[in-house]
């Protein structure tokens, strides 16, 4: 499980006097902490990982976002720590696909439904996020999608 690997990668951390990549996996674990929290009051709980990595995906987003502030208002010593949080985070996420390989599997899912139209969107994006969750940019989907479809 990816919380476990957290935890673990948390001591190493401590071990190893890094502080800034024990900052920065308390506040992976605190965001965790906060989702369950949601959770408990919302519906049925859903699988431990796919929580995780949709944290651990808004999380990167939110530093990706930063940096580009950052850079633009010239402010490279913000940028470079929003970079180092960004890398301790992506090292808990699952491989990213390239966008060649998204574009294929994007394909394959519009084949699998028997999408033929863009009307059919709503439903071969609900097969994506259920097939492809985490492991690309959301954001990039329905592009891709609406390019498959027409």
């Amino acid at each position: 499980m990816i919380r476990d690997d957290i935890k673990a990668a948390l001591t190493i951390a401590m071990k190893a006097r890094e502080s800034d990549r024990v900052a920065a996996i308390r506040l992976i674990q605190a965001a965790i902490k906060n989702r369950d929290i949601e959770a408990r009051t919302g519906g049925a709980p859903t699988d431990d990982d796919v929580l995780v990595m949709d944290v651990l995906a808004k999380m990167a987003k939110q530093r990706r976002e930063s940096i580009g502030m950052f850079e633009s208002g010239g402010r490279a010593e913000l940028a470079a720590a929003e970079k180092a949080e960004l890398a301790v985070i992506e090292s808990f996420l699952p491989k990213q696909l390239s966008d060649d390989e998204a574009r294929d599997a994007v394909a394959a899912i519009v084949a699998e439904a028997g999408a033929t139209s863009v009307k059919d969107m709503g439903r071969v994006m609900a097969l994506v996020k259920e097939k492809l969750a985490g492991k690309f940019d959301m954001g990039k989907a329905s592009g891709l999608v609406k390019a498959a479809l027409s």
